[in-house]
């Protein structure tokens, strides 16, 4: 039954490890989630806000300077009629910023198509200016109530002194006059004049357009360099915990192969003592379901876990092991990861301990100041096994570098005789309901 419920455990690790190896599920599904995550969607909310109040002040902006106007001028009247007519002006460029910022603009910033997006922004400024040109007058502004009236004919020798009337005097040596310059007829009081494709005002139109458009580029560039900064920061930190999951599920089957390998030797030599270690191992087994997953756990719950896997290796060997456990009995409340100690502990067992001749292994856990200080030293026989251990230290190395970074001091001395691990990492303390509120 034993057995069997080991075999569902391991199958279910490997399961997990295969799905934690595969990188495109793994990196997928962290980006999909990171990608609609509540902070991204804050970082497209304050981009939105910003466009809507620079619009907002730019459409309040005519009646500020018409209250301006009044405060000036205390005999002036409001005038919406004015108000409306600059709207107007502003009505075509706010319908060509929403253009380009909902369905132009992310061609180019997160689809890097660039010739789709500056082909379509060319054809959205001509349309622009087309409809631009379409508005502008196409007379003169000019009435000839404001041209010099023209005097009749017989009103050219006109004397306003004497109020006489000179006929001319013919000349028969005078030139025929030239005939005036023609210009265009008069129509309506205006003159009509050749059309100009663009004018001073389109011009304007046009620098106005470009520069409304560059700063929404430049905007949107902004805020999705800010967003794929913090969407990398998230990546990193998601990439982190997996690789410390990873790591925790390849160090499990790696503890209890070795764990397993030891009951085994014991059945045939002592079958009650084997029966007594399965239940030590089923203790060890439901710290390791229930607390190994946890990022942190507290550290009487580790230590006892040690403890447990002592009793467990004391029933194998004889006396000639000395086995010295020293942990501090004042020990504050503080937060561990899990199994971060059995490993050096496992290899002491495993690499220290000789049928043939004395050996010992020495376990000390210590506090001080604010770290906890762990060592474990052990005899080395030329006749065991000195190989070197496996993926149970190299993990346990990436785990704590993963963890703590520059932040913690892992001495290992290889001597000739002894082998001695020195750990000393930060001590966290325990959080409690009422440090939490």
């Amino acid at each position: 039954m034993f057995l069997v419920s080991a075999h569902k455990s391991d199958t279910f690790v490997l399961k997990r490890i295969t799905l934690l190896q595969s990188n495109h599920y793994k990196h997928h599904c962290v980006y999909e989630t990171l990608l609609h995550s509540p902070s991204m969607k804050k970082s497209e909310i304050k981009e939105n806000l910003l466009y809507l109040c620079i619009w907002v002040l730019l459409f309040l902006s005519p009646i500020i300077s018409m209250s301006v106007r009044m405060t000036d001028n205390p005999g002036m009247d409001f005038s919406w009629h004015e108000v409306i007519r600059v709207w107007r002006v502003f009505i075509p460029y706010l319908l060509v910023f929403l253009i380009h910022n909902f369905l132009i603009a992310p061609l180019l910033i997160y689809k890097k198509k660039k010739l789709l997006y500056a082909g379509l922004a060319l054809c959205m400024i001509v349309v622009f200016q087309a409809y631009a040109c379409s508005l502008r007058p196409k007379y003169d502004d000019r009435s000839p109530m404001h041209e010099a009236p023209h005097k009749p004919p017989h009103l050219e020798d006109f004397d306003a002194n004497h109020l006489s009337i000179h006929p001319p005097k013919p000349n028969p040596d005078a030139q025929p006059p030239a005939p005036p310059h023609t210009t265009p007829e008069p129509h309506d009081g205006f003159i009509k004049e050749p059309p100009i494709v663009l004018g001073q005002q389109d011009l304007v139109a046009l620098i106005v357009i470009v520069l409304m458009l560059g700063m929404n580029l430049g905007v949107k560039l902004y805020f999705k360099n800010t967003k794929d900064l913090k969407m990398l920061e998230q990546l990193e930190h998601k990439n982190l915990e997996q690789q410390l999951e990873y790591l925790k599920y390849q160090i499990n089957p790696h503890f209890f192969m070795n764990t397993l390998n030891n009951i085994h030797a014991l059945v045939d030599i002592e079958p009650e003592e084997a029966k007594s270690s399965i239940v030590e191992l089923s203790k060890m087994m439901r710290y390791v379901l229930y607390d190994g997953a946890k990022s942190s756990v507290p550290l009487t719950k580790d230590i006892a876990f040690i403890n447990n896997y002592i009793t467990l290796m004391k029933l194998r060997y004889t006396e000639k092991v000395k086995i010295s456990v020293d942990i501090e009995d004042d020990l504050p409340n503080l937060q561990v990861p899990p199994m971060i100690f059995i490993t050096f502990v496992e290899n002491a067992f495993k690499h220290g301990v000789s049928y043939k001749q004395d050996s010992f292994i020495k376990v000390a856990l210590k506090h001080s100041d604010d770290h906890l200080l762990f060592t474990c030293q052990n005899s080395k026989a030329a006749s065991v096994d000195n190989s070197p251990g496996g993926v149970g230290l190299s993990n346990t190395r990436r785990r704590l570098d993963l963890l703590y970074g520059d932040n913690y001091q892992l001495d290992i001395d290889d001597g000739d005789h002894t082998y001695n691990v020195a750990l000393s990492i930060p001590a966290i303390e325990e959080k409690t309901p009422e440090k939490a509120s």
